[in-house]
């Protein structure tokens, strides 16, 4: 017996219609009819019954259809149990990703998974800086993106992005502006970002706007994006976030909020990609460092 009169079989049982089943075997009705009585002489029964009309399944045939239907789907399987049998185990491996990343960004995360995806399952995992790059230190993370500036000598770290910032402001005040200048938000409080308190940079540009002149604060303890965003668009605060639109920080913006340059300041948020060393060179995740060199080898801009 030949997996091809196993097929025959089950496609006439299919059908039960000898000139329908050999046109979709690509066959003439003559031969198919011969292998099927073949196979019936070999196995000692008759599996259809025929008359000018009709074609059924004998008893014989219909115990036959399950049993051949399953070594046919064995048979076929082999392949793709092979493959998978052969193919690399995909390791886990979690990225950190602060808010507000830029959507080119990603653009670049999803191609690094698709680069890796045959090696390593990479997944997402949100929080702020700080604790992100505790977690690659510690191994619960593989990498991570984070604000910079960090310094840490067991990460390496590779400059993946450069964001220009601008002024939040009350809409209504700077009506038909293109850019504005510091001393024109000292009588407003600058509302930080929520993630400021974790956020070395943020911290930083607190400092640098006290020593340009805006000394009033606002404290909106666990507010997020969009208290930030009620309260300037009440007149109340300014705050910092990126100029270009496609950021998604720009989502948290009410009707009366814009997002406008500054004539006197030039505020740049700097993104960047960090790892163990240990893990990169000659460890676990060497052949992901090594695409991820590849993938994020020119710095991105907005």
């Amino acid at each position: 017996m030949e997996l091809l009169h196993l097929r025959y079989f089950v496609a006439v049982a299919q059908e039960l219609n000898f000139s329908t089943a050999a046109r979709k075997l690509h066959m003439a009705a003559s031969p198919l009819s011969r292998r099927i009585k073949d196979l019936e002489n070999e196995l000692g029964h008759r599996l259809f019954d025929r008359d000018t009309h009709h074609v059924t399944l004998t008893p014989a045939g219909s115990a036959l259809l399950p049993i051949a239907r399953g070594v046919l789907e064995q048979v076929e399987s082999i392949r793709w149990r092979l493959e998978e049998v052969s193919r690399p185990q995909r390791a886990p491996a979690l990225l950190g990703v602060p808010s507000g990343i830029h959507p080119d960004l990603r653009a670049r995360i999803d191609a690094l998974a698709e680069r890796v995806g045959d090696r390593f399952e990479l997944k997402r995992w949100p929080g702020a800086s700080d604790r992100l790059i505790d977690a690659v230190r510690d191994g619960r993370l593989a990498l991570t993106l984070a604000r910079l500036p960090v310094g840490d000598p067991a990460l390496e770290q590779l400059p993946v992005m450069s964001e220009r910032l601008g002024a939040v402001v009350p809409m209504d005040r700077f009506a038909g502006r293109a850019s504005i200048a510091l001393a024109e938000l000292a009588d407003l409080a600058y509302a930080g970002s929520p993630t400021a308190v974790h956020n070395a940079y943020f911290r930083m540009l607190d400092q640098q706007l006290s020593d340009l002149g805006i000394r009033h604060r606002v404290e909106l303890g666990t507010a997020g994006f969009d208290g930030i965003s009620e309260i300037i668009s009440s007149g109340l605060a300014f705050s910092v976030s990126m100029l270009d639109p496609r950021s998604p920080m720009q989502s948290f913006g009410l009707d009366n909020v814009a997002v406008l340059p500054f004539s006197d300041f030039h505020p740049v948020l700097e993104t960047g990609l960090f790892w163990r060393r240990d893990r990169a060179h000659g460890g676990d995740l060497e052949e992901l460092i090594a695409a991820v060199r590849e993938i994020f080898a020119e710095p991105l801009s907005a």
